[in-house]
């Protein structure tokens, strides 16, 4: 499925992320759950969406929807590796998103290119049990 799902979105490198984060041209969307973002970070400027919210939070008629979400803009998706995100972005597109991207090697590639990482422990009031 995840396969695909990169045959019909935008698969885009940390580098081409972070030059459109740079030029402001896009939102981008962090689809982990509470724990990844508490252990890893996440990318600076991020919005946060857990992944089993994604349909609620980006359908209008949803009670759930969520302001941040507007067909007419530019998302970039990411999660830890690409699948949930490939998935996700796929899903979106469905949904009546047109620009739609995610982050081919996730927050992990990211990581990996050495790029800027928000810690959100200190701002976090969720604490991970043992």
């Amino acid at each position: 499925m995840v396969d695909e799902a990169k045959t019909e979105i935008e698969n885009l490198s940390a580098e081409q992320v972070k030059a459109e984060i740079e030029a402001g041209s896009a939102i981008v969307v962090d689809i982990r759950d509470h724990r990844e973002l508490y252990l890893k970070g996440m990318i600076p400027g991020a919005v946060q969406c857990p992944r089993g919210m994604l349909e609620f939070w980006v359908d209008p008629a949803s009670e759930y929807y969520r302001e941040v979400f507007k067909p007419e803009k530019r998302y970039i998706l990411y999660c830890a590796g690409g699948g949930r995100s490939a998935l996700s972005a796929k899903t979106m597109k469905d949904m009546g998103y047109s620009d739609i991207a995610h982050l081919e090697s996730g927050f992990g590639g990211w990581e990996k290119a050495g790029y800027e990482i928000e810690d959100i422990k200190a701002s976090s009031k969720w604490v991970p049990r043992d």
